[in-house]
C-alpha cells in the first residue's frame, strides 16, 4: 500500500474519517465502562488521585467491618449483663422471701434456689462472648477507627470485666456474691443477719451491673457514631474518585450521535473526493 499515491483531498478526508472512528471508539468505551478515565494514559492526574481516594476508602471499609464486629461484641456483653441483672433481682427476691419466712424448711429451700441462681450468673457470663471475644470474661476489645491507628484518638480500648467468678470483689472482676452455706439462713436471729448481708451484696451487685452496662452503653455509642462517620467518609472518598473518573452517559451519548453523523459525512466526502480523481478516466 505504500506505493499507492492518494490525492490530497482523499487523504484529508481519510484522516478526518480515521479521527472520527477513533473518537467513536473512545466514546463507546466510556459508555460501556461508565468511566472517562480508565487508565493513566487517559488522564494521569485524575487516575492516580482517584486511585488514592479509592485505596483509602477500601482501607476504611475493612475497618468498618471490624467496627461492626466490635458492636456485636458489645451487644453480646450488654445482653449478658441484662440477663445477669435479672438473675440477681431474682436472687434478691428469694432472699426477701427467706427473710419474711419463719419456716426453717422454707428458708433452706430458698437458700438452695438462691445458690442455683448465683451459679447461673457465671454460666451466662461464660456464654456472653462473640467470635472468641468475651467482655464479661475479662477480655479487652480494641476498636480501630482510622487506618493511622498509632494515635490514641484513632482507636478505643474497651476494658472487659470478669463475671465468670461472681464471688470475686476486685474492681475488674466479680460481683461480690457468694453462695449461702448450709444453715446460714436458718440459724435463728443470726440467720436474719446472714440474709440481710446477702441482700446488701445483691443490691451492690445490681449497682455494679448497672454502672458497667452504662459504661458499655457509652462505648457502644462511641463505636456506632464512629461507624456512621466512617461510612460518610467512605462515601465522600468514593464520590470524589467518581467525579474524577466517571463519564457523563448523557454527554457521551450525545457525542456518539454527533460522531456518527460526522462519520457519515466524512464517508460521503471521501467518496466525493475519490470520484473527483475518477474523472481522470474520462479522458481516456
Amino acid at each position: 500500500m505504500a506505493g499507492i499515491t492518494l490525492g490530497s483531498g482523499v487523504r484529508q478526508n481519510l484522516v478526518a474519517l480515521q479521527q472520527t472512528t477513533d473518537l467513536m471508539s473512545q466514546t463507546q468505551s466510556r459508555l460501556a465502562t461508565g468511566k472517562k478515565v480508565n487508565s493513566a494514559l487517559d488522564n494521569p492526574n485524575s487516575f492516580f488521585t482517584a486511585s488514592a481516594l479509592n485505596d483509602r476508602a477500601q482501607d476504611l471499609s475493612t475497618l468498618l467491618d471490624d467496627q461492626g464486629q466490635a458492636i456485636q461484641t458489645l451487644k453480646a456483653a450488654d445482653e449478658g449483663i441484662t440477663a445477669i441483672s435479672k438473675l440477681v433481682e431474682a436472687a434478691k427476691a428469694k432472699a426477701n422471701q427467706a427473710l419474711q419466712s419463719s419456716s426453717v424448711t422454707d428458708r433452706s429451700k430458698f437458700a438452695s434456689e438462691y445458690n442455683d441462681l448465683l451459679g447461673q450468673i457465671e454460666g451466662i457470663a461464660n456464654d456472653s462472648g462473640y467470635k472468641g471475644k468475651n467482655l464479661l470474661k475479662g477480655d479487652d476489645l480494641k476498636v480501630v477507627f482510622n487506618e493511622k491507628s498509632g494515635s490514641s484518638q484513632n482507636f478505643l480500648t474497651i476494658s472487659g470485666i470478669d463475671y465468670t467468678d461472681s464471688s470475686l470483689t476486685s474492681a475488674s472482676s466479680g460481683l461480690g456474691l457468694t453462695d449461702v452455706a448450709s444453715g446460714d439462713w436458718t440459724a435463728g436471729s443470726t440467720g436474719d443477719d446472714a440474709i440481710n448481708t446477702s441482700i446488701d451484696s445483691l443490691t451492690s451487685a445490681l449497682t455494679t451491673l448497672r454502672n458497667q452496662a452504662s459504661t458499655f452503653g457509652t462505648n457502644l455509642t462511641v463505636v456506632e457514631n464512629r461507624q456512621n462517620f466512617t461510612k460518610s467518609v467512605i462515601n465522600t472518598l468514593q464520590s470524589g474518585a467518581d467525579k474524577l473518573t466517571n463519564a457523563d452517559s448523557n454527554e457521551e451519548g450525545a457525542k456518539l450521535l454527533a460522531l456518527q453523523t460526522r462519520q457519515s459525512l466524512a464517508s460521503t466526502a471521501l467518496s466525493l473526493a475519490s470520484q473527483a480523481e475518477q474523472n481522470v478516466l474520462r479522458l481516456f
